[in-house]
Parts: structure tokens; C-alpha cells; sequence
């Protein structure tokens, strides 16, 4: 299926650019056509990171919105999935975020929330790729059907009343000190509540947005801000989130970086200790380390793999009934309490296990020593460069030389003109060769 719009994560693209007012006003319209059931008031709810370019597209999408008659209720800059638990609770038909996530202030992206708070399928997209480019004027609603839109107040509460219930009741964070690094981003008022709250001692940064700064030095994307601040302030922990707060990476009290992969080994172990894994297994990509796969094997569980894109990662959990997955940029989703990554979520699952087994989390959070991986992009302005015959002869080339010894993963980005070569395996020289001898064939197909 061919995708005009839609990447692996919403429409994403320069503000003003590929993400114009005119797109903006289109998805509203198209959006709020395709989500209107029944002769009841429609509604939907829309929230926002943190960037410039956020009012412009708001703005846009109520025009839109309220043009095909669906009431808005805008939430400010709040989680991507304080939205989707929104949609649900509030009884809304749709769902929207405004954010572009890890990427630039300069980028932004629109993601879409069906009423049961999952991100829309790839056919829904498709349908609505297709209103995009229609004239939808005559299903435009009536002078007195037009929607209304208002602010609501007290939507971060609800956010971190739900978070924190995710949580034994019993179970407090007092005597933890936590460095949690918002990265100016949409978490930067609920996650150092959420932590304060529970006990911990709470140590902020990145929470000052002005709409320039987020994820610029700091946040998920940058960790090394984080590990820093842990060992100046000698905390026990640091949580680092990204622009729209659904994905999350720790450090440990040394300063070193504990990625998705490891999370996943830490929350799938404890919960198969307490019988909580629906089924004896994870989910993740094809950019999971196979060290996760050798850990997760060693304890009885398998490792299923999908594409690339957290929303590929929860549509297997939905179809094979797990409830543990995510990505090894720290999309970790915990189904049993969320409909899409959560970093404050995962976070505090991460921090329950720290104080039940009372010990450091350098020792709580290294599961496995991961292969030695190497990952290289090669931009491209025109053209299917991975269709080349060199580029062809090159992968299988580098398969071969692999076979039995690790994985090669060549795949286009889903949200920019990239192609990303990723290879690992027991021996780190095999491996970089492998990767530069694919990175130099692509390199000349895109000449």
C-alpha cells in the first residue's frame, strides 16, 4: 500500500513545510468525516508537545475539526499517552497529538487515536489519505451543526492518577533519588508531579520549554546531559524522557545508559516471576540486540519480531495476545495499563523492581552484555536506491558472511530520506565490515 501521507508514526515533517495549515485543516476534516458514528455529539480531544509550531497546527485542526461539526477539547501540552488514555475515559470519538517526538523543534507531526485509544491501522490511514486528497466541501457541516472547542482543566491529574496506579499500593519511592530529564517536552509537568508524589526525591531538568529547546541537548536523544547530572547530585537514578514523553531510557547511579532493550528484559523477568506475562514472551523489533533473544531464551521466553514502528510491534501484541513489548530506543509498551509506548510508565515499572529487590540499579538493570551492533545512515535525495543491483548484491553479500554468526537489518526510514544499515553479531570486526561494505554500495546507488 502506497502512503502518500502517513509514515510509520503519524504525518511528520518541517513545520510549514511538509506540515502546513492547509494539511492540518485537511486532517481535521478528513479525520473528523471518517470518526463521526451514530446522531450523537461528536468529539475529540487534542493535545500538544511543547513546540513553536504547535499553536499554527492546533489551530488548524480545530478549523477542521469543527467544520465537519465535532466538538474539540484541547488539552495543552500533555503525553502522547495521557491522549490516547483521554480518548477512552473521556468518551471522545478521536484522538490527535501534535508532535514530531524525538526530532527537532523545528519538525512537528500529526498522530491520530481511534476511540479505543490505539493509533489508527494502516487501512484507516489509507481511507483517510484518500478524503485528504478529495473535495469534501458539500460534507461540510451546516451553519448551526458547526463544532465547539474549549480547553479542559485537570487532564494532567487524571494522567498522573492513572500512572501511579499502575503501581502496588503499598509500594512508595521514598529513599530514591531521581533525576528525571523532561526534555522540554510535553512530560515536563506530569512526570516530576508523578515522582514527587510517590516519594521519591526529585531532581528536574528539562522543564523549562520555550519552543525552540525541546529535545536539544537533552531528553532521550541525549542522554549524556542526564548522566551527568546523576553523578553530580549522586542519585540513584535518571530518567531521561523524549519530546512527547511515550518512550524512555534510564541511567544507572554510574551515569551509564540503560536502553529499551534492557528494560524489557528487567519488566518481562519480574512479571514472569509474579505470573503477570500473558504469554510466555516479548515483542520487539528487528532492531532488538540478540542478546535480548539469548537473555529472554535462557529464561523460557521466546522474542518475536516485527517491523520497525512501535504501532507494528503493539498490532502483534493485539493479534497474539502478549502484553510486553517495545523498541530499543525505549518504546516499551505494558498493555495491561497502556495502549501505546509510556515512558513514565515504564519508568515507575522499572523503579518498583529497584525496591522490591533493594539493590543498585546498575546490578537490577544489566540483564545482558549486547552484541556488538553497528548502525550507519545513508541520506539519499531521489530514487529506490535499495533497489539497485549493486545495493542488492551487496546485502546478500553481507548475509552470507553473517550466516550463523549474527543479523544484517537494511530498511528505509519510515520519516526521512534515509537508508539505516544495522549489523551485529559475535565478532565486532565482521560486523563493521559488513556494514561499510552495504553503507558503500548504497552510498554510490545514491550518487
Amino acid at each position: 500500500m502506497v502512503r502518500k501521507y502517513f509514515g510509520t508514526d503519524g504525518i511528520r515533517g518541517r513545520a510549514n513545510g511538509t506540515i502546513t495549515p492547509e494539511l492540518a485543516l485537511k486532517v481535521g476534516q478528513a479525520a473528523g468525516l471518517m470518526f463521526q458514528r451514530g446522531e450523537h455529539r461528536h468529539r475529540v480531544v487534542i493535545g500538544k508537545d511543547t513546540r513553536l509550531s504547535g499553536y499554527m497546527i492546533e489551530n488548524a485542526l480545530v478549523a477542521g475539526f469543527t467544520s465537519v461539526g465535532m466538538d474539540v477539547l484541547l488539552l495543552g501540552p500533555i503525553p502522547t499517552p495521557a491522549v490516547a488514555m483521554l480518548v477512552r475515559s473521556m468518551r471522545a470519538d478521536l484522538g490527535v497529538m501534535i508532535s514530531a517526538s524525538h526530532n527537532p523543534y523545528d519538525d512537528n507531526g500529526i498522530k491520530l487515536f481511534g476511540p479505543d485509544g490505539y493509533k489508527l491501522s494502516d487501512d484507516r490511514e489509507h481511507s483517510i489519505e484518500q478524503l485528504l486528497d478529495a473535495d469534501v466541501t458539500k460534507r461540510l457541516a451546516k451553519s448551526g451543526d458547526l463544532g465547539r472547542a474549549r480547553r479542559i482543566d485537570g487532564v494532567h491529574d487524571r494522567y498522573i492518577e492513572a500512572a501511579k496506579r499502575t503501581l502496588p499500593r503499598r509500594l512508595d519511592l521514598d529513599g530514591l533519588r531521581v533525576v528525571v530529564d523532561c526534555a522540554n517536552g510535553a512530560g515536563y509537568r506530569v512526570a516530576p508531579s508523578a515522582l514527587w508524589e510517590l516519594g521519591a526525591e526529585v531532581i528536574s531538568i528539562g522543564v523549562e520549554p520555550n519552543g525552540f529547546n525541546i529535545n536539544k541537548e537533552c531528553g532521550s536523544v541525549a542522554p549524556e546531559t542526564l548522566s551527568q547530572k546523576v553523578r553530580e547530585m549522586r542519585a540513584d537514578i535518571g530518567i531521561a524522557l523524549d519530546g512527547d514523553a511515550d518512550r524512555v531510557v534510564l541511567v544507572d547511579e554510574k551515569g551509564h545508559l540503560v536502553d529499551g532493550d534492557q528494560l524489557l528484559a528487567v519488566v518481562a523477568e519480574s512479571w514472569k516471576e509474579d505470573g503477570r506475562l500473558a504469554k510466555p514472551g516479548v515483542v520487539a523489533t528487528v532492531m532488538s540486540n540478540l542478546g535480548l533473544e539469548r537473555h529472554l531464551a535462557g529464561l523460557g521466553l521466546s522474542l518475536a519480531r516485527t517491523a520497525v514502528g512501535d504501532r507494528y510491534v503493539l498490532e502483534h501484541m493485539r493479534e497474539h495476545g502478549f502484553n510486553v513489548g517495545g523498541e530499543p530506543s525505549g518504546h516499551v509498551i505494558l498493555s495491561d495499563y497502556t495502549t501505546t509506548g509510556d515512558g513514565l510508565v515504564t519508568a515507575l515499572q522499572v523503579l518498583a523492581v529497584v525496591k522490591r529487590q533493594n539493590r543498585p540499579v546498575s546490578q537490577v538493570c544489566h540483564r545482558f552484555e549486547p552484541l556488538p551492533q553497528i548502525m550507519k545512515n545513508v541520506r539519499y535525495k531521489t530514487g529506490k536506491p535499495l533497489e539497485n543491483a549493486g545495493v542488492q548484491s551487496a546485502i546478500a553479500v553481507a548475509h552470507k558472511r553473517l550466516d550463523g554468526q549474527g543479523r544484517l537489518v537494511v530498511r528505509p526510514s519510515g520519516t526521512e530520506p534515509v537508508i539505516r544499515v544495522m549489523a551485529e553479531g559475535d565478532d565486532k570486526l565482521l560486523v563493521e565490515e559488513v556494514v561499510d561494505g552495504v553503507v558503500e554500495a548504497l552510498a554510490q546507488a545514491a550518487a
